[in-house]
């Protein structure tokens, strides 16, 4: 049994993705439900074979639609210099958009 699956990149990072993953991307502006078309595709498997591009796929794309906009765990940093007493703590929560995919095409 073979299924569709496409290597895409998202914002900076490479996903390999199916028809209905969710994944969660590096935050980019946008409401909830806009469909987002991505034509930056590495290779493709649509059942029958499988095409690889060098370094990109012409004519392949990906849509998806924006689920939510999220934040990440909090992420603590501690400095901490014994001889001067200084203490500093810094909390992080990296922001992220997380989208399903909806079609691929190529």
């Amino acid at each position: 049994m073979s299924t569709q699956y496409a290597v895409v990149k998202v914002f900076g990072r490479q996903f390999n993705v199916k028809v209905g993953d969710k994944i969660q991307a590096n935050f980019t502006e946008g409401e909830v439900g806009k469909k987002l078309t991505f034509s930056d595709v590495l290779a493709v498997n649509s059942g029958t074979g499988l095409k690889v591009g060098t370094p990109l796929l012409s004519g392949a794309k990906v849509t998806a639609t924006i689920q939510a906009q999220t934040r990440g765990e909090k992420i603590l940093v501690f400095k901490y210099l014994r001889k001067n007493k200084l203490k500093k703590i810094r909390g992080h929560r990296q922001p992220y958009t997380v989208l399903t995919i909806d079609s691929i095409e190529g």
